[in-house]
């Protein structure tokens, strides 16, 4: 059975753990990315996590991915694997649902008070680049005067050691972000990403809400792309947040 975590949007959502699929190994096995494993055991993992709010597969739509800032309003659904290289997605369709893939990065779901939705793909470079940002302005423009949004499971600051060239790059942008590092060994710091993007958001407006739940701490049931790179492990799988027009 798929299980999900949920926060206080108004709009059916879930934040999906990797538990209830049908990929094996390092995938198991709630794994919804077609960036590798079978595409037969990720279309059942994705019908499973579209079925668990009562929509069909076709229903949920997906991006390329790829750390960056692009936004899309979808207008008309698209075919899997048509959707843009993009990291966010709004869109006012009934009927619709849009689906970000993580495994560390924070999934960010959003809720307009027009009843607008939107998700977005917010690692350190992309909400640097100002993804959040310009999914709350797609949504505005969309009209929506108020927005909400959560910030699902992801890395947290106790999980998440960088460098000084990552922290130098966020604190040039905004000298006010050294406060989402903590000091750690020697030329390392400890970043808390999920708190780095509620102050993007709250700064213009938006009302969020952090769940509790670090991906890289809790292998029962997240994917974690830092945990397979500390552990030298060759994959790994990625789950899904969705959110329903």
């Amino acid at each position: 059975m798929t299980t999900f975590v949920s926060a206080n949007l108004p709009a059916r959502h879930g934040f999906f753990t990797r538990a209830g699929g049908v990929s094996s190994g390092f995938y198991t096995s709630l794994n919804c990315s077609f960036s590798s494993d079978d595409p037969l055991c990720v279309r059942e993992n994705r019908a499973r996590a579209a079925g668990a709010f009562g929509i069909s597969p076709s229903a949920l739509l997906g991006l390329k991915q790829i750390h960056g800032s692009k936004v899309v309003t979808v207008t008309k659904p698209w075919a899997e694997g048509e959707g843009s290289a993009a990291d966010a997605f709004v869109t006012q369709i009934p009927g619709l649902a849009l689906g970000i893939i993580t495994a560390d990065c924070a999934p960010v779901l959003f809720f307009g008070d027009n009843g607008a939705i939107g998700a977005a793909h917010a690692g350190w470079r992309g909400a640097l680049a100002g993804v959040l940002e310009e999914t709350a302005v797609a949504l505005r423009n969309l009209g929506a005067a108020t927005i909400t949004a959560a910030i699902g499971p992801c890395i947290h600051q106790a999980s998440y050691e960088v460098g000084y060239d990552l922290r130098n790059l966020v604190v040039a942008d905004a000298p006010a972000s050294a406060a989402f590092f903590l000091a750690g060994r020697q030329n390392h710091f400890w970043f808390d990403l999920p708190g780095y993007c509620a102050n993007r958001l709250s700064r213009i407006g938006v009302e969020v809400e952090i769940l509790p739940y670090d991906t890289c701490a809790d292998e029962t049931n997240f994917f974690s792309y830092r945990r397979k790179t500390l552990r030298q492990e060759p994959v790994t799988g990625h789950q899904i947040s969705i959110i329903c027009s």
